[in-house]
């Protein structure tokens, strides 16, 4: 119950679940070309969403949405599902195997005992795909891995219906029909205007690079309103969500500016490519932020950043963003 499946090592989860599975069916796009048709960047702060009394922060756009957005775009057909307990998630896996499909799914890392024991924690939002079942173990395509991996039926029940927020419900998806044709072009437009929308002009002050000035400006005052204990909380939380959760800060930055760079050169656009050399710039800011927030948070004592100087570093960030993804929405207009 296997297939010959090609596995390539990704930054991101769901774009590289996603590659990989159409590079299965014949069509083969890179991780930055689905993250960018599929509008992945984003950022939210939510200050009123609280998970253990620490407010929720994402640079990423929910789970889900970059396959969905991506398929639609380029006329992909796919077949989502959930379920109410694991033997019928798994009974479903086993049909879809038999009938040589590989299957992407979201998974807790938690439960993924192939992962080093540092890098599993309680995350709901991890795809991975399943492509065979060899000696009642299920051969698994990770994108954060280097090589194709293996995993027990029951850890894998137990990732798949993980309790917590979200709740993965045994989720599968795979593709069911392939586009005889499709409008590139049309859909790199189309992502990237989203994703310069979603940034700049939701007329929300939590959302896109506001949200992020609006977080720098709370997160000055944190150790004086929250005090010294909780504030470190905070900040390790922001870096967390940043650096490790979805890959979201700078390496979402730097896979954005990858999928600038390949839209360039294939829409002759050279206003495109200095946006992508701006925004590789803005993800090393990034992440020199969450560097100097981890000095912090570590106390390690020689030329700490203080919290004012570190809200000086995201604000800094947040507004040369605003100016990158104004303009690139100007330039998406034009088309």
């Amino acid at each position: 119950m296997t297939v010959n499946f090609n596995h390539k090592q990704s930054a991101h989860c769901e774009s590289g679940v996603v590659s990989n599975l159409l590079r299965f069916h014949g069509m083969d796009f890179d991780e930055p070309m689905v993250f960018g048709i599929g509008s992945g960047l984003f950022f939210v702060y939510l200050p009123f969403v609280r998970v253990n009394g620490i407010p929720g922060t994402a640079y990423r756009t929910w789970p889900g949405q970059i396959f969905k957005r991506f398929s639609e775009r380029i006329g992909i057909k796919i077949e989502r599902q959930k379920f109410s307990t694991p033997e019928k998630a798994m009974t479903a896996l086993d049909q879809m195997l038999d009938k040589g499909q590989p299957v992407g799914m979201l998974t807790s890392v938690f439960y993924l005992d192939y992962l080093p024991a540092a890098y599993r924690f309680h995350f709901n939002a991890h795809n991975i795909i399943v492509f065979g079942k060899e000696n009642g173990r299920y051969l698994v395509s990770d994108p954060v891995m280097e090589h194709t991996t293996e995993i027990s039926y029951e850890d894998l029940a137990r990732a798949r219906f993980a309790k917590g927020m979200p709740e993965p419900s045994g989720r599968m998806y795979y593709p069911v029909q392939m586009p005889g044709e499709y409008g590139l072009n049309k859909a790199i437009w189309t992502g990237i205007k989203q994703t310069s929308d979603h940034m700049t002009r939701i007329p929300m002050p939590l959302v896109g690079s506001k949200g992020m000035q609006y977080l720098a400006k709370r997160l000055r005052h944190w150790p004086e309103r929250q005090g010294d204990r909780k504030a470190i909380q905070w900040l390790g939380n922001v870096i967390r969500m940043q650096e490790e959760i979805g890959t979201g800060g700078a390496g979402f930055r730097f896979i954005y500016a990858a999928f600038l760079d390949q839209a360039s050169q294939r829409l002759q656009n050279e206003k495109l490519f200095d946006l992508s050399k701006r925004l590789t710039k803005s993800g090393d800011r990034l992440r020199d932020f969450a560097y100097e927030a981890g000095r912090v948070c570590k106390n390690r004592k020689s030329d700490v950043k203080t919290f004012v100087e570190l809200g000086d570093m995201l604000e800094a960030v947040a507004h040369e963003e605003q100016a990158i993804f104004s303009e690139l929405y100007d330039v998406s207009r034009t088309q």
